[in-house]
């Protein structure tokens, strides 16, 4: 490998994020408890959000957004404004949550930062991931953070080409095989998947990876072993 540029996932790659959506998705069934069951609710908010992604993109306010019409939707729009009220309310709890690194992420981005060009390759809301990076204490370390409307091949062809090097310069580190390894090993980069013992169901892919290129680690200390 020659490398250039590493650039890391956020949400749980850099700092926790998953486990505070399904705190608020089992306060969300618990709320509508008395019109479905919660196997329904699931199946019906999963479902929303996918068809939302397109209008409203990834992140808490369009998962708000999703619980909101999931709701009407379930209880044939017979559903209160207290209700409403309090949907709304745990959205505004997710986005003051405080910012939780970790194990392990501080030690290597202080032990690569010399070394090679840090950058920081998320999607999600401009505002709230903007948020978590003041919030998380670590943002000093990068040179470079890339907010994405979709982790697509497009997309990290133009972070490559805002970095001006080559494909096979980058190394994306992060927790989703679809979205933070996959484009990245289709456009000529190198992947290392940090897996997390939460992953939203849309993230999930149904075949194994078989590529040079590619590496799975336990943690993320362990980068620091094979570069």
């Amino acid at each position: 490998m020659n490398l250039k540029v590493i650039a890391f996932d956020a949400d749980d790659t850099l700092w926790v994020n998953e486990p505070y959506f399904r705190q608020t998705e089992e306060r969300f069934y618990d709320l509508l408890s008395e019109y479905s069951s919660q196997r329904t609710l699931e199946r019906e908010l999963l479902k929303t959000e996918i068809e939302n992604l397109a209008l409203y993109g990834y992140g808490i306010k369009g998962f708000m957004l999703s619980m909101i019409e999931t709701a009407l939707k379930v209880t044939n729009n017979t559903i209160s404004v207290n209700v409403v009220e309090k949907i709304l309310n745990l959205g505004k709890q997710m986005l003051d949550q405080p910012i939780e690194l970790l194990d392990g992420v501080e030690d290597v981005l202080l032990a690569l930062k010399d070394k090679y060009r840090l950058v920081v390759a998320t999607k999600g809301d401009l505002l709230d991931q903007e948020r978590k990076l003041r919030k998380s204490g670590i943002s000093h370390y990068f040179h470079h953070i890339e907010i994405m409307s979709e982790k697509d091949d497009a997309n990290y062809l133009k972070l490559i080409k805002h970095l001006d090097i080559q494909p096979a310069e980058l190394l994306m580190v992060g927790n989703s095989l679809k979205s933070d390894i996959l484009p990245v090993l289709n456009v000529g980069g190198y992947g290392v998947h940090v897996p997390y013992h939460i992953t939203w169901a849309h993230e999930h892919i149904e075949h194994s990876i078989d590529d040079e290129k590619f590496k799975s680690v336990e943690g993320i200390r362990d980068i620091l072993g094979f570069l």
